[in-house]
């Protein structure tokens, strides 16, 4: 339920566009903002507007609120602001949570202008070694020839870094960090997938330089400054950003009237490492502590660094059929602890769930997208699970609808069709 001014502003901040499918963000690098820093996210900003019309009629009146406990790269928390509606946004990732708030901060125009002039002026300076918390593989020569970054780049990114950290205003500052921090990836030798990392076809002989630097990051930012200039006059300006583990930092009192969002999927796979060259470049990185700190607050959805995978016993028929199928091909997996962390990810989800259902509204909804996982030919139904967890803690299944299907990563079996699925629940 919007009014008239909220769904002219989301259609327009969309530009017209009718997605085919809420169940991709394919397109939305066209839309403002989303463009700062490509990020796969699992549902179009679509859907949120699909999610306060259903809720707002479940009420009987218009959303007020929503709150998103796994903030991305801020879809949630932007088409928020563009449907009047105030939002609140945890993101565990410091690159990811500032770039979250710098989409949905304001700015002075003009102030902005005057800052990034200043940090691109002048030039390059040199640096022994321009990044020396970072791994030794960041900056050339790195190790046995190979590196991210060659010396060039590395102390032009360096420079502008120092330059950025030298603008007053906090907002300017964030922004223009993480724009450049959004080019790292692209300027540097390797790519990044749901395989992990892997150094570009014939790097040797493509390096970015210290001149591929500033033109990326000035038009980066020229970009940024014309869609914030366009949509500066959102219905909302309100957000909150809770900066750390969602398990902890939902939120014990208030009233939300919605819920929106997609956790990571228990595939074995770190989301951290889709961003770690940023996170380094950046500075949120300073050590392998650090990195190994980060990765042990996120959600117990992979087995990629050492953890605890402790947790309650719960209740779903589903989930003990899968650790006994688990159990039974322990042998063929390729990692013993994959059945613990399977266990841990839904007490994890249970914990989100929870912590959901005593601050969302008597009737106010909360819309997940999950995505299943397989391991050694078991399934593993990760909606059936978390639907049948619902019914345990006082929330109703309104409904789920299969949103895609996705393809299994290697350490799956690399077989097709893996389901992700809406499901959407009520408070009781």
């Amino acid at each position: 339920m919007k009014s008239k001014v909220q769904a002219s502003s989301f259609s327009q901040w969309l530009d017209g566009r009718v997605a085919p499918f809420f169940s991709t963000n394919a397109g939305t690098a066209q839309i403002a903002f989303q463009s700062w820093r490509h990020f796969k996210e699992a549902f179009a900003p679509e859907l949120i507007g699909q999610a306060v019309e259903e809720t707002g009629r479940a009420l009987g009146r218009p959303i007020q609120s929503c709150i998103d406990p796994f903030g991305g790269s801020g879809t949630t928390a932007l088409a928020c602001q563009f449907l009047g509606v105030r939002c609140s946004t945890i993101e565990v990732n410091p690159y990811l949570a500032d770039l979250i708030e710098a989409k949905v901060a304001s700015y002075d125009i003009d102030a902005l202008i005057r800052d990034f002039s200043q940090v691109v002026k002048g030039s390059g300076r040199t640096f022994r070694n321009p990044f020396p918390h970072a791994p030794p593989t960041f900056v050339e020569p790195g190790v046995k020839g190979r590196y991210l970054f060659n010396m060039s780049a590395a102390c032009r990114i360096r420079t502008l870094l120092d330059n950025i950290e030298a603008v007053g205003d906090h907002n300017n500052r964030r922004l223009l960090r993480v724009l450049l921090g959004a080019k790292a990836l692209e300027l540097s030798n390797v790519v990044v997938s749901g395989k992990g990392r892997r150094y570009k076809r014939a790097w040797q002989l493509s390096q970015a330089n210290a001149n591929d630097v500033v033109e990326l990051f000035s038009g980066s930012v020229l970009q940024a400054i014309y869609e914030i200039r366009r949509y500066g006059d959102r219905p909302s300006k309100q957000y909150e950003l809770i900066r750390g583990d969602s398990r902890e930092m939902i939120p014990k009192a208030g009233e939300f009237d919605l819920s929106v969002f997609s956790p990571p999927y228990p595939n074995s796979f770190d989301y951290t490492d889709v961003y770690n060259v940023e996170l380094w470049v950046c500075g949120y990185l300073k050590s392998s502590e650090a990195n190994k700190k980060l990765r042990q607050s996120t959600l117990r959805s992979h087995v990629q660094v050492s953890r605890d995978y402790g947790g309650p016993q719960l209740s779903s028929p589903t989930l003990d059929e899968v650790k006994r199928n688990l159990r039974d091909v322990k042998n063929s997996l390729w990692d013993p602890n994959i059945p613990s962390m399977v266990e841990a990810y839904f007490c994890d989800m249970s914990v989100i769930m929870d912590r959901l259902r005593r601050i969302i509204v008597p009737s106010g909804r909360i819309f997940m997208v999950v995505g299943d996982s397989r391991y050694a030919g078991v399934d593993v139904p990760v909606s059936r699970v978390l639907q049948e967890l619902a019914h345990t803690m006082d929330l109703s299944v309104v409904k789920e609808e299969p949103f895609r299907s996705m393809r299994t990563s290697p350490q799956q079996g690399g077989r097709p069709e893996l389901l992700e699925t809406l499901i959407t629940l009520s408070r009781n």
